[in-house]
């Protein structure tokens, strides 16, 4: 009698689940990166607007950063733009 085990299946899911597990991985990461990037270009739009804000006393300019500061009064929106401009 011949007695042999075949360990195909074994070393076959591993792989798999391998494969699923740095998948998974890389996705998180380029999630994270995805959102962090976002955050660092609302940082450079609120500072550039209130760049701009500083030269031209604009109606468009202080409703820009309204909408990105989510704030609503223009004196709220200047003392912010204080803080950010230093």
């Amino acid at each position: 009698m011949k007695f042999e085990l075949k360990t195909e299946n074994y070393s076959n899911s591993f792989t798999n689940v391998l494969r699923y597990v740095l998948i998974i991985a890389l996705i998180i990461i380029f999630c994270d990166a995805a959102l962090k990037l976002g955050i660092i270009a609302r940082h450079y739009q609120i500072e550039h607007k209130c760049r701009l804000l500083s030269l031209e006393k604009s109606k468009s300019n202080f409703r820009k950063l309204s909408n990105l500061t989510n704030l609503r009064s223009k004196q709220r929106i200047w003392e912010f733009c204080r803080e950010v401009v230093k």
